[in-house]
């Protein structure tokens, strides 16, 4: 993920890697858990990324693929939820 600040947002790019023609979206805390309002952008060969404003703070978040819910495979950084698995945590400063 890269950050920059911006008038006390940070920007923050969510990557995913897929197979190409997925649909993927992110979910988390920055947006009510919404699992189809932040779609990302496929960028072919199965890259896939959106770069939104969030927030200073903690924020969770999981992936959306094709209607299935999975945490961040490439960030460490989890914990557990009520439904019996881990969300995918960044800290925004």
């Amino acid at each position: 993920m890269k950050r920059a600040n911006c008038d006390g947002y940070t920007k923050v790019t969510f990557s995913f890697q897929a197979d190409p023609g997925k649909k993927i979206f992110v979910a988390g805390t920055f947006n009510g858990w919404a699992p189809k309002q932040n779609r990302l952008k496929d960028h072919g060969a199965g890259a896939y990324s959106l770069a939104l404003s969030l927030p200073v703070g903690r924020h969770e978040y999981k992936f959306v693929v094709d209607d299935g819910w999975c945490a961040d495979p490439l960030n460490p950084e989890t914990i557990p939820n009520d439904r019996g698995s881990s969300n995918s945590v960044i800290v925004v400063a």
